[in-house]
């Protein structure tokens, strides 16, 4: 395409000047009225395509982020520190991985980031309202994903514990009622839950448990309520999972038998419980649970071992997969995202506990390979 200057210059050239019109008022033919509404309407079109490209856009995008070993150090610290318990030297990784998260209560993106994030397939597009709930702001999210990563690890310890059959004390209390639910009226925020028809409640899946064997009809709740015991009568539903529920949201209060802490800045949610649990496993237990080898994965973990399923699997592979993992443990429930996405090289098996994934964790650092184990369908 020719400068302005050269079609002007050319113009003139053909033209030439017209009888009986000033020199002054001459129109050369490269510039036409239609030429230069043209000119015109595709300079404006340029212009606010530009400004498109920085207007904030109403989206959140996802991409790789980095990994952190779970028996490793972060700066010059351990990542996981144990106190008042044996541990013993570790090696190799087990890494969780995580996912930068951009736009919506973050802050806005704009499109030129948008179509960038289109255009790249490592990357997640994803409308703001698919993610966070309107009316979301960035203090919400700092606080859920803080508070979210606090219970993991409490969780995780748990679930770590109970493996190794370390025993440790867990009391649940009330932390609210659901509308119209059994508990309503009846049970109070903050009410401790002792017993039910006389049984200790000893953690979530005694309580889940005991109100099972109930069959509907009711039961005998004691709490500790302001200091005193109480016996309340409840009577559970069935709920859609199938289980008898009295419609309370609890909390859990573990007291474990020796100081486990995690340092890990600035990385919030729950992701990470099942790869801190097995980072603990492998530094309270002889021997070295990788062998060497590289490992990462992802997944919530609740007290009892149950792994559950996480936001953003497609980018934490890709993300792992940079960092050098071999092999990568993924949530059954994620099955769907990763079948058809796994970077080559990586291995991945998926689990549903932490029983799994301490078995993978073995069979591959042994060498065996990964044909015994369970598989996302259609993975590699």
């Amino acid at each position: 395409m020719r400068s302005p200057n050269d079609e002007s210059s050319a113009g003139n050239e053909s033209a030439g000047e017209r009888p009986g019109v000033p020199a002054s008022a001459q129109t050369p033919a490269g510039r036409s009225p239609r030429r230069r509404a043209l000119l015109f309407a595709g300079g404006t079109a340029l212009v606010l395509g530009a400004a498109g490209l920085v207007i904030p856009a109403p989206y959140v995008l996802e991409s790789p982020g980095p990994t952190f070993n779970t028996i490793g150090e972060i700066g010059d610290s351990p990542l996981i520190t144990i106190e008042g318990e044996q541990t013993y030297p570790t090696a190799g990784e087990l890494a969780l991985t995580t996912v930068f998260v951009s736009g919506g209560p973050n802050g806005a993106v704009n499109m030129g980031e948008v179509v960038g994030a289109w255009l790249d397939p490592e990357d997640a597009v994803l409308p703001v309202d698919f993610v966070y709930p309107p009316g979301t702001t960035r203090g919400d999210v700092q606080e859920g994903n803080a508070a979210a990563m606090t219970s993991s690890q409490e969780s995780a310890v748990a679930a770590a514990l109970d493996q190794l059959d370390i025993p440790f004390t867990e009391e649940l209390s009330v932390a609210g009622i659901m509308e119209d639910a059994p508990a309503e009226g009846i049970l109070e925020a903050g009410d401790v839950l002792l017993s039910v028809d006389g049984r200790e409640v000893t953690g979530v899946e005694s309580l889940r448990e005991f109100l099972n064997e109930t069959e509907g009809a009711p039961a005998r709740i004691t709490v500790r309520r302001d200091g005193e015991e109480q016996i309340l009568e409840v009577t559970p539903v069935l709920g859609d999972n199938g289980t008898y529920q009295m419609g309370a949201y609890l909390s859990i209060d573990f007291t474990f038998p020796f100081e486990v802490a995690i340092a890990l800045e600035n990385v919030g949610g729950a992701s990470a419980g099942m790869m801190f649990a097995l980072g603990i496993i492998d530094k309270l237990t002889p021997g070295e649970l990788t062998e060497g080898r590289n490992f990462a994965g992802t997944g919530t973990i609740d007290a009892d071992g149950q792994v559950g399923p996480i936001g953003g699997i497609e980018q934490k592979m890709v993300g792992a997969s940079a960092a050098g993992a071999e092999f990568f443990l993924a949530p059954e429930a994620n099955c769907d995202e990763v079948s058809g996405n796994i970077p080559e090289g990586l291995e991945v098996v998926s689990v549903k506990t932490l029983d799994d994934a301490l078995a993978a964790v073995e069979t591959l650092a042994a060498g065996n390979g990964a044909g015994g184990l369970e598989r996302c369908p259609d993975g590699n």
